[in-house]
């Protein structure tokens, strides 16, 4: 079963992404950790994509599809996958239909996680990272110690975290990829809402009852 994961940023997506890949038996397909395997792996895509990011250029959408579909034919994703942050504008969905026509998959369902944009605002103003080993934090102060083991870093909020940003990001998200969902709509995909706010038990648990888990 291939599942997308749709929604704005700071939703939960990567929150939910590993509860839903662990209830379903299936891995994650993220697009950066792909495209990170396959430069470290030299694959004909992998080469391409470093090529462009060697020149400072973003990597084609072309190449980003073509390291999905190496990535769904391979055997650890033989029973499908949870994709996170695949699919953000139209052209990609369209890349993706094709993607999974040409290894013979079905894309099994949207899950769209549903939140307003001033409970992402406060949500991700929360939201800490080690300066050092960037695991994240909530409920901590900036220049709280780290608590991981052997790390000595202090917590910062990231500059893409202040809410002007978050504000610029969920504009950008407007424009550019709540299109898609339109898209799956008229193409006739499986969709279902689910109601980001609340515990991360209460989310998941909506997820999985969409899912029929």
């Amino acid at each position: 079963m291939v599942i997308v994961l749709f929604g704005k940023p700071g939703a939960g997506k990567g929150t939910q992404a590993p509860r839903l890949a662990a209830a379903l038996g299936v891995p994650i397909l993220a697009t950066g950790e792909a495209l990170r395997a396959a430069i470290r792996e030299g694959t004909p895509m992998g080469l391409a994509a470093k090529a462009a990011m060697d020149r400072g250029e973003l990597v084609a959408d072309d190449v980003i599809l073509g390291i999905v579909k190496d990535t769904l034919e391979s055997a650890p994703f033989a029973q499908g996958a949870i994709l996170d942050g695949v699919v953000r504008t139209v052209p990609q969905a369209e890349g993706l239909q094709r993607v999974l026509a040409d290894i013979d998959r079905k894309l099994g369902a949207v899950l769209v996680f549903d939140i307003a944009d001033e409970e992402i605002i406060g949500r991700v103003g929360g939201r800490l990272v080690c300066d050092t080993c960037s695991h994240p934090y909530s409920g901590k102060q900036p220049g709280d110690a780290c608590e991981q083991p052997a790390c000595a870093g202090t917590l910062m909020r990231r500059k893409d975290d202040e809410p002007e940003a978050v504000r610029t990001r969920l504009q950008q998200y407007e424009q550019k990829t709540a299109p898609v969902l339109e898209w799956y709509r008229t193409h006739g995909a499986r969709i279902a809402t689910i109601d980001a706010v609340g515990t991360v038990d209460e989310v998941t648990n909506r997820a999985k009852h969409a899912l029929g888990l």
